[in-house]
């Protein structure tokens, strides 16, 4: 018997880099070409299911483990799962491939911090500049200035 071989692909990126949009056009070019996709979205997740969690790095690290765990229960019903998701740190990424085993694929979407900031698409930048979300960036000195620049 031949075993099915499920692959995650895991896009990461700063807030704002098009991870979701990305993710799906992924989607759908998959569906047309008649494969089983599921999309588990990491801003949706923590909105819908894991709504406690903030952006400490604890909650990161919780958020990213319940989706991988998420991936895992799921990846045998499917012959793509997409996880848009801000995943900042190495060492857990390596968790989470470490979980996942083979067919476990990174993708990093890169996009300055300039031109992330100047989408702010759900204002979260902005949020974190008024203090409203706690350990969002560490480049919150960064931000500063370039939101200065934009005005």
């Amino acid at each position: 018997m031949i075993q099915k071989r499920s692959k995650v692909l895991w896009f990461t990126g700063l807030s704002g880099s098009g991870k979701t949009t990305i993710a799906e056009g992924t989607y759908q070019h998959l569906i047309k070409n008649g494969k089983k996709v599921k999309i588990l979205d990491g801003d949706k997740i923590r909105g819908e299911i894991h709504y406690n969690l903030g952006f400490t790095k604890m909650d990161i690290e919780k958020n990213n483990k319940k989706i991988a765990e998420l991936c895992i229960d799921l990846i045998s019903s499917y012959d793509f799962i997409i996880v848009p998701i801000i995943s900042p740190f190495s060492y857990l990424r390596k968790k989470v491939r470490a979980m996942i085993g083979l067919g476990f694929y990174e993708i990093y979407i890169q996009a300055s911090l300039t031109k992330v900031i100047n989408r702010d698409v759900k204002g979260l930048y902005k949020k974190a500049l008024r203090n409203e979300i706690n350990n969002f960036s560490d480049n919150k000195n960064k931000i500063q200035k370039l939101f200065q620049k934009k005005r």
